[in-house]
């Protein structure tokens, strides 16, 4: 009789325990502790369910986090690659205005080689014969004098830069029109000689291409000067150089032509 009323109560509950938990008051879970009895044994056995499918799904989470980590390298060289665009982009802007401004025949070109044992000595730009250019053509940007041509083939040239010791410019001091030679060195240095002792110059002053030369158009910037040196065997005086430009980071120049 008791297991047949058993029973009869057990089938009770199991009708009558979801009505109590919907229509309960959620205070009345709390107090009454049926929440927490509930509750507490599913989240028991939620835990290694929870690692068995971790370990179930791992291979395809891990190639998800293979698949989105491959895009966003991907996206990342896209986006410095337009970066680069813009800023050529830029550079061909300003150097084209600046040759847009200039009295004479000009041809802009890219810098695709330099000498890896003397960075600032030379450097191969991507124009030749096929576009005019010629051995002893200046060449310069548009922040100022870079050099001249060397060597000429069919659609490369090599330009020797201004700090070559065999590279020479007439110069002339902007504020007081003093003249003088401006010449390359061995260790990379620009000097500015053939000064007179009361040579009107001094740290600071502006150099420019001389009409004196017979390779540069007048007026170009040179450099400015850091530092005047007497000449010991001589009457004269000789002045170190900051060319305008930084040779080490062109990558655009304009070849002048005659």
């Amino acid at each position: 009789m008791w297991r047949k009323n058993f029973k009869k109560a057990a089938y009770a509950s199991i009708v009558v325990l979801p009505f109590l938990i919907l229509f309960f008051h959620p205070k009345n879970y709390k107090a009454a502790g049926i929440i927490d009895a509930v509750v507490r044994p599913v989240g028991l056995l939620q835990v290694p369910a929870f690692e068995l499918k971790k370990l179930f799904f791992y291979r395809e989470t891990y190639d998800e986090y293979v698949r989105y980590k491959t895009e966003n390298e991907v996206l990342k060289a896209k986006l410095i690659a337009l970066r680069e665009n813009v800023l050529a982009a830029e550079r061909l802007d300003r150097i084209q205005a600046f040759r847009n401004n200039q009295n004479y025949s000009s041809i802009i070109a890219n810098v695709i080689g330099r000498d890896p044992s003397n960075w600032n000595a030379s450097l191969v730009i991507d124009k030749g014969k096929n576009e005019g250019i010629a051995v002893g053509l200046p060449v310069v940007s548009q922040l100022g004098v870079v050099g001249r041509i060397f060597e000429v083939g069919k659609n490369t040239s090599k330009v020797i830069l201004l700090s070559d010791p065999t590279f020479a410019v007439a110069a002339v001091v902007q504020r007081s029109r003093e003249n003088g030679l401006l010449t390359g060195t061995l260790g990379g240095d620009l000097r500015f000689q053939y000064l007179t002792d009361n040579a009107d110059v001094k740290v600071g002053d502006t150099l420019v291409t001389s009409r004196l030369s017979t390779a540069f158009p007048e007026g170009i910037l040179i450099g400015h000067i850091t530092d005047v040196e007497a000449s010991v065997n001589s009457h004269t005086v000789e002045c170190l150089v900051d060319p305008a430009v930084d040779l080490s980071e062109l990558e655009e120049v304009v070849v002048i032509k005659k």
